[in-house]
């Protein structure tokens, strides 16, 4: 199972240097995927939770290609209603070119109305954009004498009904977003029992969990997946692992902007789960 790591590419400590440092750490501490999430218009219900400054997930990506060499490059989604579904498709076969294969596309629905508005997209109908995003990046990846591409992997995100049906029709991996155990249970059941009603096969999981290392146990019921000591962590990606997980995303960010200026924390995170990961599969 690949490990992977949410960079925070946005608010007041994120700048060249510290992308640069955070994609070291990454690729050094041996985590097989580094990701990033997308917003284009820091809007104040975007500022709320992911502050400015907010750096392009694509260009950011781009950049970071030519300085890792082995780790894979990703979104954590991809806002599919705020570009037109083409420049999406170029712009991620030519990311995927230029850095040797190395792309994962996860894909969402988007939810900051304000955003929204801001883009003049229709946030009512963001599901709808999001499965002609998905259609039209198959299409257009058809033409591999033009994109080149035509394995690039589309992680989908969401856990409504409409979400799952997307991930079976479109999607390599269904890719929840910090929920707890229980939860990532009930939705790969529900995926399952949604998969075998089209009678498609279903898709591969891949969930991005939260990374918050305690001194003290948690309880269980109190706690999403990803947070809890080491050791519960480490029982957590076993679990995942047994649930048929392929990928886990661990994403460090704890919600206060002001970590982005001390990412040392984070990074002991990383160093330590890595550590007692490899320990595990030895």
């Amino acid at each position: 199972m690949e490990l992977g790591v949410n960079v925070p590419n946005f608010g007041p400590g994120t700048n060249p240097a510290r992308l640069r440092d955070w994609a070291r750490v990454v690729e050094g501490l041996g985590y097989d995927l580094l990701m990033m999430s997308d917003h284009v218009v820091i809007t104040p219900d975007v500022a709320e939770q992911y502050p400015a400054p907010f750096y392009e997930p694509f260009t950011t990506l781009s950049w970071l290609a030519g300085i890792t060499e082995r780790v894979r490059l990703g979104t954590t989604v991809l806002i599919a209603p705020y570009r037109h579904p083409l420049l999406v498709a170029r712009m991620a076969a030519n990311l995927d070119q230029l850095s040797g294969g190395r792309l994962v596309l996860g894909v969402g629905a988007g939810w900051a109305q304000q955003e929204f508005e801001a883009l003049g997209a229709e946030h009512a109908r963001r599901g709808r954009d999001t499965d002609e995003l998905l259609a039209e990046l198959r299409r257009a990846w058809a033409d591999t004498a033009d994109y080149g591409v035509s394995n690039i992997p589309i992680w989908v995100g969401g856990s409504s009904p409409a979400a799952l049906r997307r991930t079976i029709r479109f999607g390599t991996a269904w890719h929840p977003l910090r929920q707890r155990l229980d939860q990532m249970r009930s939705g790969l059941d529900q995926l399952r029992t949604i998969a075998a009603s089209l009678d498609r096969p279903v898709p591969g999981f891949a969930p991005r969990i939260l990374l918050r290392l305690t001194d003290k146990p948690l309880p269980d019921d109190d706690r999403v997946a990803g947070e809890g000591t080491v050791e519960q962590v480490i029982e957590d990606l076993d679990v995942l692992r047994e649930l048929g997980a392929q990928s886990v995303v661990l994403d460090p960010y704890q919600g206060d902007p002001d970590e982005t200026e001390r990412p040392e924390t984070a990074w002991r995170m990383l160093a330590t789960t890595r550590e007692f990961w490899r320990r595990r599969d030895t």
